[in-house]
């Protein structure tokens, strides 16, 4: 009877380390949905028709953002650290018309290539100076809370 026992729960425990559970969040198959979407031919009602409302739109310009990402669960040894298998944004630009004027589909390896520029700006003045340090420690005591002051 033990053995049974053990070898249900060894199955049991085995049929859920090989099912990943995957969790999206925002649009399903963004990729799919957005060859439908034609540029200079769709506007913006199509596109909400097609897609939905957007994850976010710029202020500045015309732009719809819409969001997909996908997690799956790791190996059962890395204790439900999850993975992003799964990131797509849809950039859409209107016209003053509402008509689809570019689309660009940004995956997880265009994300990876981003590089951040290293050089930095200084500022036109120094605040390392003598006079500076005075003053700040004047303003210090000054901005200080009384100690044990008694009326």
């Amino acid at each position: 009877m033990k053995y049974i026992l053990y070898f249900s729960v060894f199955l049991f425990t085995l049929n859920c380390s090989i099912n990943k559970v995957s969790n999206i969040h925002g649009f399903r198959s963004l990729d799919t949905k957005s060859e439908k979407i034609l540029i200079s031919k769709t506007n913006k009602n199509d596109v909400r028709d097609i897609l939905g409302p957007p994850s976010s739109i710029s202020n500045f310009d015309d732009i719809w953002f819409y969001i997909e990402r996908k997690k799956t669960n790791q190996q059962i040894l890395k204790l439900g650290k999850k993975k992003i298998s799964k990131n797509n944004v849809l950039l859409l630009k209107f016209d003053t018309m509402g008509l689809v004027v570019s689309k660009e589909i940004i995956d997880i390896d265009d994300m990876n290539e981003i590089k951040i520029a290293e050089k930095k700006t200084t500022k036109k003045f120094k605040q390392d100076n003598t006079i500076y340090n005075i003053f700040s420690t004047l303003r210090e005591k000054i901005n200080a809370p009384t100690r044990n002051r008694k009326k």
